[in-house]
């Protein structure tokens, strides 16, 4: 069975490059009727934070990316602890002791003979009792995973064939000195025993994917299939990373953003086919195919979503807003007419509030000087409501048969005299919804 997990550290809230690593394991999952885990990744208790746990699901849920399974790292302790013991009693774990100051005086050394930044393996050649005086004298060490020095190669579900030489690579850090377990050690015990088949993932991950394969076949596992997205960067192809923070998926859901605007872009963005409104999860999961996607950096521009929300809602049903269209104070008589009115000419929810106090209370007239007279002519002409869809016609009809003003010169300053705007709904729709009309400016 096609299983795929999407794997957040609970230390903030998930943003717009976690939800495409997300998307990407859900929707492979889905399409093959296989499982999604949502594995919390929780194995630093220091930045582990429960209140993130809820909002990674709360976010999750508002998207609609269900999870069939969900697991915490932090209650799996005992099976990273079993896993590092068989790697020890194999010769693949080992203690090294050095500082950060040392290990980058280390690296700087290295480079300046031209050689790669790599971890020396000093540490094996230490004799237990040249350990013990380190233990003594620092305290624990950190453990390190022994690779063996050959070419790591799979073919990359969306790279194609990666071939990296492990000799380039360092030992990694699996345990660290005050025994968490880190990322890359945890992460593939999970694997394995959770049976995951596919993995989806930024291509920042690549030199991990192959430290992690020879992990995986040190534990007797077999390894999955790998794909490595592309990073996201700004419109102009700027870092994203240090905005990533104001791009938090509930920062984008309180501007007003759609789910199914925001998931029908991320689950194209980056591939060879055009970004395409999906109308739900069915038609998503059925147009995706993680081989369309390229590795060139792929450029997210926030401004596209709303131009796709406009249309989510412009599609939506009544039924779907009709509470938080009574929230606005909406009387239930004509609370549909005003959704059917109103929904195509705006780009997010946030704004039937403005919409509702036009209708109820009435909007603030903007007029320009050379209208003034024009428009209280007009108005007094105005015939006493409640109106029709017919008014609008018979009235502007009259005002031009009085004033000769027509076209453009007729209609602009009505609209803006009765709604304070230059654009919304058709007027001849809009007007016998107005329950008032100022005559002031």
């Amino acid at each position: 069975m096609t299983t795929t997990r999407f794997a957040p550290s609970p230390t903030g809230h998930i943003h717009v490059g976690n939800l495409r690593t997300a998307l990407m394991n859900y929707l492979i999952a889905a399409k093959a009727g296989g499982c999604f885990i949502l594995r919390i990744d929780d194995t630093d208790p220091e930045r582990s934070k429960e209140e993130y746990v809820d909002a990674i699901k709360e976010d999750l849920d508002w998207l609609g990316l269900h999870w069939d399974r969900i697991e915490r790292q932090s209650l799996r302790l005992d099976r990273y602890a079993e896993a590092a013991g068989r790697l020890r009693a194999s010769g693949r774990l080992y203690e090294a002791f050095e500082t950060p100051t040392e290990l980058d005086l280390k690296r700087k050394k290295q480079l300046n003979m031209g050689r790669p930044p790599v971890y020396d393996r000093a540490a094996l050649k230490l004799s237990e009792a040249e350990k013990a005086a380190l233990r003594a004298e620092r305290g624990a060490g950190v453990w390190r995973f022994l690779l063996d020095h050959q070419r790591i190669e799979w073919t990359d579900g969306i790279l194609g064939p990666i071939s990296i030489d492990a000799a380039s690579v360092s030992d990694p850090v699996l345990i660290r000195a005050d025994g968490q377990v880190l990322y890359t050690f945890a992460s593939v015990v999970d694997d394995i025993e959770m049976g995951v088949t596919d993995i989806v993932r930024g291509s920042d991950h690549v030199t991990n994917t192959a430290t992690q394969i020879q992990i995986i076949e040190a534990l007797g596992g077999t390894a999955p299939k790998f794909a490595h997205h592309s990073l996201l960067t700004g419109p102009q192809g700027e870092a994203l990373s240090k905005r990533l923070g104001t791009l938090s998926l509930r920062d984008l859901r309180a501007r007003g953003v759609e789910p199914m605007a925001l998931l029908s872009l991320m689950a194209r963005l980056g591939s060879s086919d055009p970004v395409e409104l999906r109308t739900d999860m069915a038609e998503l999961i059925e147009g995706f195919d993680i081989e369309r996607f390229g590795s060139a950096p792929t450029k997210f521009d926030e401004n596209d979503l709303f131009p796709l929300t406009a249309r989510v809602l412009a599609a939506k049903p009544y039924a779907e807003v009709a509470d938080t269209i009574a929230a606005h104070g909406i009387p239930a008589h004509m609370a549909e007419r005003f959704w059917a009115v109103i929904s195509h000419n705006i780009t997010t929810l946030h704004e039937l509030k403005d919409w509702a106090e036009i209708v109820l209370e009435g909007a603030t007239a903007v007029i320009d000087p050379e209208d003034e007279e024009f428009v209280a002519t007009a108005l007094q002409m105005l015939p006493e409501g409640p109106w029709s869809e017919a008014t609008w016609d018979e009235w502007t009809a009259e005002v031009r048969a009085v004033t000769g003003r027509k076209g453009r010169a007729l209609f602009r300053p009505l609209r803006r005299a009765l709604t304070g705007r230059d654009t919304g709904p058709e007027m001849a729709h809009l007007l016998p919804l107005l329950q008032r009309v100022r005559t002031g400016s």
